[in-house]
């Protein structure tokens, strides 16, 4: 089953973002990720946040995943929320 992690970034960090990156893609290179990226702000400039949606058996896999990410141990989110994800564009293949 697939889960969205909407992860928001705590206010300046960036640094903190970029010093975590190798371990956060080590991290989930992992798992079963169907696609991840940043959040960007509204000029574009910086990044703000990450999405991931992965999959999972089920919801208390993806919130074990989320809560073991480097980003998210190291401090980087404010706050993350999971959420079971439907995805409907492209159909997906059964």
């Amino acid at each position: 089953m697939l889960f969205s992690l909407i992860c928001h970034d705590i206010e300046n960090g960036l640094e903190l973002r970029q010093q975590t990156r190798p371990a956060h893609l080590a991290f989930l290179a992992e798992h079963d990720v169907c696609f991840a990226g940043p959040m960007l702000s509204d000029d574009e400039s910086k990044p703000i946040g990450s999405i991931v949606v992965i999959d999972c058996k089920d919801l208390a896999e993806a919130k074990a995943i989320a809560a073991a990410d480097p980003y998210n141990i190291a401090g980087l989110f404010q706050a993350v929320a999971v959420h079971p994800f439907k995805q409907v564009i492209p159909e997906a293949s059964s």
